[in-house]
């Protein structure tokens, strides 16, 4: 099998935290549709997601922040909610084109604010965690940040050069079913110039030959069996 045109390459800001866990892993998916063996997906996170993102928009149409990160974040939450939702959606998300090849970066926003005054937006992204945080825990989704920011710049909404994560990590249970959390917001600088680079870097990979393992994967070795020579 050959590698893919490049003009019909889709890829998003997970896959390329793929590339960047595992160039083999994520060649064999994207060239041979080779993909690594998958767990049952946990609900309750997407089921979080969805609720932390109603609950915030009912502080969006009041104008207000909601009080947990009220003083913590530059800016507000930005006011069209129908935009937001289209930009929420992996199939009308935000969208960067590459100008050489034709391949496209697209992914789906939890949220973003917006400073009025400066014309600049910030990505703002959910997180639910089961666990406390580690000092490093946030530069794993470094890329994913940095893939909004190019995404915005490319549809014409000035980065502001940082963006946020806000973990909601469950402390306590109450009788009824009711849940505490700690909400932790964590602000990241974000550079669009470092995703377009990984995001050409994956594009030049998918178009040149399968890459050696890599010495920390547990699962690209895996697929051998299922390649021929």
């Amino acid at each position: 099998m050959t590698a893919p045109r490049l003009g019909g390459i889709k890829l998003s800001p997970s896959t390329l935290n793929l590339f960047l866990e595992c160039p083999k892993c994520f060649w064999l998916e994207k060239v041979k549709g080779i993909h690594r063996p998958r767990g049952i997906f946990p609900s309750l996170p997407g089921g979080m997601d969805n609720l932390i993102k109603k609950y915030f928009d009912s502080y969006r149409i009041q104008g207000t922040l909601p009080p947990e990160i009220d003083g913590k974040v530059e800016g507000v939450l930005m006011a069209d909610l129908h935009l937001l939702n289209q930009w929420r959606s992996w199939r009308t998300g935000l969208v960067y084109r590459h100008p050489e090849s034709g391949a496209i970066l697209s992914g789906a926003l939890d949220d973003l604010l917006v400073n009025p005054s400066k014309q600049i937006y910030m990505p703002f992204d959910y997180k639910t965690r089961g666990y406390a945080l580690k000092e490093d825990s946030s530069s794993y989704y470094e890329n994913q940040l940095n893939c909004y920011s190019l995404m915005l710049d490319a549809n014409g909404l000035k980065s502001a050069g940082f963006g946020y994560l806000c973990y909601y990590i469950p402390t306590d249970v109450k009788e009824g079913g009711q849940v505490k959390f700690n909400v932790t917001v964590k602000k990241m600088k974000v550079n669009s110039q470092a995703a377009k680079k990984v995001f050409e870097d994956a594009l030049s990979l998918i178009a040149g030959p399968m890459p050696k393992a890599h010495s920390a994967c547990i699962y690209c070795s895996w697929g051998n069996d299922f390649i021929e020579d």
